[in-house]
This record gives C-alpha cells, structure tokens and sequence, in this order.
C-alpha cells in the first residue's frame, strides 16, 4: 500500500489522489481519516469562529464536528462531497449550540492572536462582524460562506440543500441588509 500525502502536497488538478484519501477514509483507514482532520481543521475552526465569535466556543464545535464526521464517514456515500458533508456537520453544529444557549456573545475583548486573525483585523471589521450577526440566519450563512471562505453559490447550494437561485436571493439581500445596517452605523 502506498503511503498518503497530506492533501496539500497533491496539487489541484490531481483530484483522484484527494478522492483516494477519501475512499479511504471511508473504509476506516485511520491514517486517511488523520490526514482529512489535519487538513480541514483550519478551514473548521475558522467558520466556526465566524458564527461564534468566541474562541472557546469555536474549539467546542470544531471538536464536536471532527467527533461526528470520524463516527460517520462510512455514510458518506459520494467522495466528492466530502467538504460540504464535513461543513454541513459544522453549520447543523452551530445551529444546535444556538438553539440551546439563548445568549450572545460578546466576549471580543478575551479573544487572543488566531492564526490569519489578529486582533487589529477584528477591530477594523467589528462593524462588519455585528452586522453580519444581526442577519437572519438565511442570510448570514450564505453570506459567511461565500465571503469569508469562499465558496461558489453552487457549493453553498449543496450545503444549505436548496436552489442556487434560493442562495442567490438570500446572497443578494444579505448585502443589502448589509449594507443598510453599517450605513445606519455611520
């Protein structure tokens, strides 16, 4: 058997290699599934954090999805869909921790120095941040995911299980939305 490469050493164009890793996974090879966790982690922590804002609260759910996606990878049935399948386990994660605490989070100020997110970048975008947080929900995921990790209205589509049209709409009023919020700010 041959040894896996982390997903970053394979180069765009060589999707068959990612898939492998997949399959892989998939049949519960445990180096496969390392590989997979080590190289979307990041990619985890930062949409996580996007919803939460709170640091802890991030970890907590990038946890609870890796623990969820190691459980269930075997029922992934299309290889292809791995990333979307592992950030609709984040997106249904966030929604369960909302739906059980009532609270908001507003503990900007204990946030420490996050890899690609430093203090100073939150501070010029804090306007940003809160607006994107008084969205509804329909609005506010569409809008992270596209803007914050850029994915195609067709992936967000996949994820949320609608019509790209439906995202379309929730993208566009979402900027409107958006820009009405920071424009009262102002």
């Amino acid at each position: 058997m041959g040894q896996l490469l982390p997903l970053k050493k394979i180069k765009k164009r060589d999707r068959s290699s990612e898939k492998n890793i997949i399959e892989k996974a998939i049949d519960g090879d445990k180096d496969a599934i390392e590989i997979l966790i080590n190289e979307h982690k990041e990619y985890l922590y930062k949409t996580a954090f996007l919803y939460t804002k709170n640091e802890h609260d991030a970890m907590d759910i990038c946890q609870e999805t890796v623990y969820k996606a190691i459980m269930n990878i075997h029922k992934l049935k299309n290889p292809s869909y791995f990333k979307t399948w592992l950030t609709r386990i984040l997106i249904n994660n966030v929604n369960d921790r909302n739906r059980s605490k009532s609270r908001m989070f507003d503990n900007i100020d204990k946030l420490e120095y996050i890899e690609d997110i430093s203090y100073e970048k939150l501070e010029e975008n804090i306007d940003l941040y809160n607006a994107i947080d008084i969205l509804d929900e329909k609005f506010k995921t569409p809008i992270i995911l596209q803007y914050f990790q850029d994915m195609t209205v067709k992936e967000i589509a996949q994820i949320l299980e609608c019509n790209e049209n439906t995202i379309k709409t929730y993208l566009r009023r979402g900027r409107e939305k958006l820009y009405k919020i920071l424009m009262e700010g102002k």
